[in-house]
């Protein structure tokens, strides 16, 4: 028993030698501005070149510069001929603005797996960490109609635009008063599945490394099984193209 106790003190200070000298590196490191970490977790708004859209993204880290990432994303996408009007009443009316030819608002959810590599270290603790990410997945796609309110014969509707004549005599006349609200449509959206690509560039300038602070500047493609009507008289895509900057923040472990 007398030999026992110093075999169980041995092991203790050697595991705690470990974690001290462990911690030292680690220390050292973010001295020298290495990204240190296990795993990471990023929110991020982002401004896209055809709409907006927000992001969350986890990632682990596998070996001292490359990791895994994996993610979700909602987007809206938007017809390069949009062109919000104010509502028709004119004076100091409360009616909400409108798209002129709209017919239904496009938004995608996307599911999404990838990789991150570090291009350049931070080099301090002020500097800039460079690293280049890439992912790809399924994007499932939500179409919901676009409402307008309209005044015809003395009262106000609320309708959707249609190529049809009754429609049309009515935007073609001005009596359009505004757009329908957001509380409209949602229980007669589409589903359009499809999948989608995206690759950028990210600048980590967070001056701690457990903080994740930075911007990511890249483009993203989508695909989707049928076509993405959007406007009317306009060709409708299947495939979307488009750039984004991303404003990230978040934790590292």
């Amino acid at each position: 028993m007398a030999q026992e106790v110093p075999k169980k003190q041995t092991k203790k200070q050697t595991r705690k030698q470990e974690k001290q000298k462990k911690a030292t590196e680690m220390t050292r490191q973010e001295e020298e501005g290495i990204l240190v970490y296990s795993s990471q977790s990023i929110w991020g708004l982002q401004l896209r070149t055809n709409g907006y859209g927000a992001f969350y993204e986890k990632g682990k880290k596998k070996t001292p510069r490359n990791g895994m990432v994996y993610g979700i994303e909602f987007n809206e996408i938007k017809d390069s001929k949009e062109d919000k009007l104010p509502n028709g009443t004119g004076g100091f009316s409360f009616g909400n603005p409108y798209v002129y030819g709209k017919i239904n608002n496009f938004y995608s959810i996307q599911l999404g797996i990838g990789g991150h590599r570090i291009m350049g270290q931070k080099g301090n603790k002020n500097g800039v960490a460079v690293s280049v990410v890439y992912k790809g997945g399924l994007s499932l796609g939500l179409l919901r109609p676009y409402y307008i309110q309209v005044e015809e014969s003395g009262s106000t509707q609320t309708i959707k635009y249609a190529p049809d004549p009754k429609t049309d005599s009515l935007f073609k006349y001005g009596f359009i008063l505004g757009s329908g609200g957001l509380g409209k449509g949602w229980g007669e959206m589409k589903f359009k599945p499809g999948v989608f690509a995206k690759t950028g560039l990210r600048f980590d300038f967070g001056r701690y490394n457990e903080v994740v602070s930075g911007i990511e500047v890249g483009v993203s493609a989508e695909y989707y099984t049928s076509n993405i009507p959007i406007m009317l008289y306009q060709k409708d895509k299947q495939f979307f193209y488009q750039g984004h900057i991303a404003f990230m923040f978040g934790r590292r472990k």
